[in-house]
């Protein structure tokens, strides 16, 4: 069986023995919109549950809209012309208008990478700025929620008249689904609330996984916080295979994020009758499996489908390395995964990014982890808690052998993006 794995910006071609593949796991087909952009300018004047966005933008002086950074394929270049065209002809001046870059933790996008992300006209004719979650002053602190987290987010937005985000509605690793309150938390949130909001306490919940909304903490608390933030109106879209927009979800922030995650939870939910031995994933390819610390996100998606003690092989370009230095830190400072996590629940201990590496030991507790990349050499892989592989081919090979002549193999090309489940 030759298959074609989500890899960088090419794609990686693999061939695996047809007669061990239990199961290929990808998204289900949904029709890709005949023309994104005029579902976008509908969807903006007949939104869900509010007012259309140009009743909400009149008499508005300022507005700030949020759009995710770098690492999510988001179509700002269609998506930001309506908004923009929208609002604007309801009044708001485009010197009022700021486009912040929710980089979370992450860093910022800048120049060629900044035109990549919202397109050279909006880049050029536009306030387009970067959110910075480690600096404190330049965030409004909202109060402190009853589970403990303090609410501190992005002073730019805090301020603005008309608050607007957008994003990618998709399964997330720990808040069930991304998109709608994503962008608010932790999109433009300061690391004193991450942190607390990434803790042990939230993330260690039989719930803050992929697909969970109903009793996720993780979800509740950052839509809560997203609350206190406010939000007028958002725009999310889901994507298929090729990147292409299947659906649009305007309005109101909960009520058509909740629509958006309706319906691609139809589409992304994948079956296997049952767990298998080996499981080939990766982590979606360009811009989702740049470093490290991102692919991590194909490494929990594939543990519903893998048996105990089995094993996962996951390819990832790795174009940009292991991640924030921060995040490198952690594998220098812990001898083992199970220190880590000693320290991690003793509360005395915390390095940003240590919700991934907290992740990947969710993974390693229940499989082991081969790794194929040809962005980082075989020894830093090595160093990571996982074990590197030359190539899927040998992984795969040298893992069916170990489990024996009845072992299987399920693949899941599109990684992330793909909720597998077993059973009906």
């Amino acid at each position: 069986m030759r298959v074609q794995l989500d890899y960088g910006k090419t794609g990686l071609d693999v061939e695996l023995p047809d007669d061990r593949v239990a199961g290929l796991l990808q998204t289900q087909d949904a029709e890709p919109l005949a023309d994104p952009q005029a579902a976008i300018r509908a969807a903006i004047a007949d939104p869900i549950g509010t007012q259309p966005l140009s009743e909400l933008a009149r008499g508005k002086k300022t507005a700030c809209i949020v759009v995710c950074d770098i690492t999510r394929p988001v179509p700002n270049k269609q998506i930001l012309p309506e908004l923009l065209s929208t609002i604007e002809q309801a009044g708001v001046p485009r010197e009022g208008i700021t486009i912040l870059v929710a980089t979370g933790l992450h860093r910022p996008n800048e120049g060629d990478e900044l035109v990549e992300l919202v397109g050279a006209d909006v880049a050029e004719n536009y306030r387009c700025e970067n959110h910075h979650g480690k600096v404190l002053d330049e965030h409004t602190y909202l109060g402190t929620t009853e589970r403990g987290v303090p609410a501190w987010i992005d002073t730019r937005y805090i301020e603005a008249e008309l608050k607007i985000t957008t994003g990618l509605i998709e399964p997330h690793l720990m808040a069930g689904y991304s998109g709608g309150r994503k962008l608010i938390c932790p999109g433009i949130a300061a690391l004193e609330t991450v942190k607390i909001w990434h803790g042990p306490d939230f993330l260690e919940h039989p719930k803050a996984d992929q697909g969970f909304l109903e009793g996720n903490p993780v979800h509740e608390e950052n839509t809560l916080i997203a609350k206190l933030a406010g939000c007028d109106f958002i725009v999310n879209v889901t994507l298929d295979k090729e990147r292409r927009v299947t659906s649009v979800v305007a309005g109101d922030m909960e009520e058509a994020f909740l629509a958006g995650v309706s319906f691609i939870e139809k589409h992304v939910k994948a079956p296997l009758p049952e767990a298998v031995d080996v499981v080939v994933t990766c982590s979606a390819g360009y811009p989702l499996d740049t470093t490290f610390y991102q692919a991590v996100k194909g490494l929990t998606g594939a543990l519903p489908i893998v048996k105990q003690g089995g094993t996962i092989v996951i390819a990832a370009s790795l174009t940009e390395g292991i991640g924030s230095p921060e995040f490198q830190s952690l594998f220098d400072d812990n001898a083992s995964l199970e220190i880590f996590m000693e320290r991690i629940l003793g509360k005395e201990y915390f390095v940003m990014d240590q919700w991934q590496l907290e992740e990947l030991a969710k993974v390693r507790r229940k499989a082991k982890v081969k790794f194929v990349t040809d962005g980082l050499p075989a020894e830093t892989i090595n160093g990571l808690f996982v074990e590197s592989a030359d190539s899927v081919e040998e992984a795969v090979a040298s893992s069916l052998t170990e489990y024996g002549p009845d072992a299987q193999v399920a693949v899941i090309p599109q990684g992330p993006y793909v909720l597998p489940t077993v059973g009906a």
